[in-house]
């Protein structure tokens, strides 16, 4: 009889061992999914073209903390970029790409655990740093 009340029992443990090694499992998944990057206190966003509305490549991103440099990054080949770690504070972001004009963002706050989008277009920079010719000083 002792062996039946065994197996008996040894059945019913294996769904409750199964229930908690599932909870075990899931609760570290959910824990690692918030420490990937994307998480809520990311800065995050893409760049785009304002012409041809594509993304640009190779914009150099600097995030100013108190006129200090805190970070650069550089977006990716589809435009987006992302900053992580960023101390809570007053921000200034200053994105530069040869052939464009800068675009300066001032006075973004970055709080702890939350995170915002920030896309951004840049125009062509089509000024040319023409220098007059040497007629032009000696008839005028």
């Amino acid at each position: 009889m002792s062996e039946k009340f065994f197996d008996h029992k040894l059945i019913h443990m294996k769904p409750k061992f199964l229930l908690l090694i599932s909870f075990f499992v899931l609760g570290s998944l959910i824990a690692k999914a918030n420490t990937d990057p994307g998480k809520k206190d990311d800065i995050m966003g893409s760049v785009i073209g304002a012409e041809g509305k594509k993304p640009l490549k190779d914009v150099c991103i600097t995030a100013y903390l108190c006129s200090k440099k805190e970070k650069v990054v550089i977006t990716d080949g589809t435009g987006a970029y992302s900053f992580d770690d960023l101390k809570p504070g007053v921000y200034k972001f200053v994105f530069e790409k040869d052939g464009y004009k800068k675009v300066i963002k001032e006075k973004v706050t970055v709080k702890v655990d939350e995170g915002f989008q920030l896309d951004i277009e840049m125009l062509q920079d089509n000024s040319t740093d023409v220098m007059p010719s040497t007629s032009h000083f000696l008839y005028n």
